[in-house]
């Protein structure tokens, strides 16, 4: 055994020697690849030989098959990455199943995934199917469960509806009647008093707490008033519906822990919901790291760039989880139409699709004859520049090697050819003497 850690440690070179062993190569890779690609290969294999030991001709391996990997990997000028990515994506998106996730130990609470989210998200829907968000907590909260329960109870939309038995009409006393729940209520952080100032707030009449009942608060309506069963119903919803504290749209706030390296809990919050910029508000919170599932709403909080990168994130995420190796470059370029025009964009014929300044590309997708008409209408001209419409035309498609065009010119060729016979023919007289 000893003998094999000497060998080992006779093949362990420190950096600055293994470098200037292997300098040649390395300025090769310098000059061939790009800058960040370059740098990380230096930083690993520096780490590579002080941690485990290099020899110079493994260095050299590695430094030509990083070389060979990224020449391989770049795009040929006329690749058709459109198509290309359609079919990276779409072959496997036949594999996706329909199904949705359900977080352990939590009820009814789901987040859609599979195929169903992949089709939310290349339709650009205006609101997630089941929207959600990830919220970690900043450095005095995220150690303390306590302290991360304040943080939920904050956020989570709480009404009176969520924290009464009962509510009802009591004709006898011509007034509604709230039975508040004492569990409920120290799971939400809610006191009787602050539902008592909340339904203050509504006027719609004195509210006083039952004298056998702590928990049991009246809404004495006017005597005056004369209501029918259908103006209590709607008392009586606005009381149920009435907001107590919280931020609209998150329903419902749960507290998920998990084991630092250092054996340490850190707590973040997952929702039912999602109100980023309202959420972003929020004391107590961490905003650099704060996560939805909602595009549209990125966008329109964080502008174009952040909801690019969130379509790219969620894609891969998806796929990921339904152990599918896509190239990230693929949905990249998705993510980079979609968004081009400073807007999240469908890929549909309200979308991508839909906008092509070509008709024949859009009657080619969907609503043929209506795209048609609508083109003639507006007497628009088609340059037959795609591929979609070369296709229907019959024309030559401006990718690969159509992408080159060659002319010639018969005078310019007649004379070029006649003075190469008569240099070829002095040549052979030439070589004859």
């Amino acid at each position: 055994m000893e003998g094999v850690r000497e060998l080992l440690k006779g093949l362990v070179y420190d950096w600055d020697k293994l470098r200037r062993m292997v300098e040649e190569e390395l300025e090769r890779a310098r000059k061939r690849l790009p800058r960040r690609i370059y740098e990380e290969l230096e930083a690993k294999l520096a780490e590579t030989a002080a941690k485990h030991g290099l020899t110079p001709d493994e260095a050299r391996k590695i430094i030509e098959y990083v070389i060979e990997e990224y020449e391989n990997s770049l795009v040929e000028p006329g690749e058709p990455v459109g198509t290309v990515a359609a079919q990276s994506i779409g072959e496997p998106g036949t594999q996706m199943t329909l199904r949705t996730f359900h977080y352990a130990g939590v009820r009814e609470f789901n987040v859609t995934l599979g195929l169903p989210r992949f089709i939310e998200l290349v339709d650009a829907r205006r609101e997630p199917s089941t929207p959600m968000m990830i919220i970690q907590l900043d450095e005095e909260h995220r150690y303390d469960e306590a302290k991360a329960k304040e943080v939920a109870r904050q956020i989570e939309f709480t009404r009176v509806v969520n924290v009464a038995s009962e509510v009802d009409i009591d004709l006898a006393r011509f007034a509604i009647v709230v039975k508040l729940d004492p569990v409920m209520l120290e799971d939400k952080g809610v006191t009787v008093e602050q539902v008592k100032k909340v339904l203050e707030r509504l006027k719609l009449g004195e509210v006083r707490e039952d004298e056998n009942d702590p928990y049991t608060l009246l809404i004495m309506l006017k005597p005056e008033e004369t209501v029918s069963i259908i103006d209590l119903q709607k008392k009586k919803e606005r009381v149920l519906n009435a907001r107590i504290k919280g931020i609209k749209k998150i329903k419902r706030v749960i507290i998920q822990s998990h084991t630092l390296p250092d054996g340490r809990r850190e707590y973040y919050l997952i929702t039912e919901g999602s109100n980023l910029r309202e959420v972003l508000n929020v004391p107590g919170i961490d905003p650099r790291t704060v996560r939805t599932n909602n595009i549209h709403e990125i966008e329109e909080v964080l502008g174009i760039e952040a909801a690019r990168l969130a379509l790219i994130e969620e894609m891969k995420n998806v796929l990921d989880e339904q152990g599918l190796d896509v190239d990230i470059r693929h949905l990249m370029l998705v993510a980079d139409i979609m968004t081009q025009t400073g807007r999240v964009r469908q890929i549909g014929r309200h979308g991508v699709s839909g906008e092509k300044p070509s008709a024949l590309a859009r009657a080619a997708f969907e609503m043929t004859a209506q795209n048609l008409f609508d083109a003639a209408v507006r007497g628009e001209e088609d340059k037959v520049m795609g591929v979609t419409e070369n296709v229907i035309v019959g024309g030559i498609v401006s990718l690969g090697t159509g992408m080159v065009e060659l002319y010639m010119n018969p005078t310019q060729l007649a004379q070029t050819t006649a003075k190469e016979v008569k240099e070829a023919g002095a040549e052979v007289r030439g070589a004859e003497r």
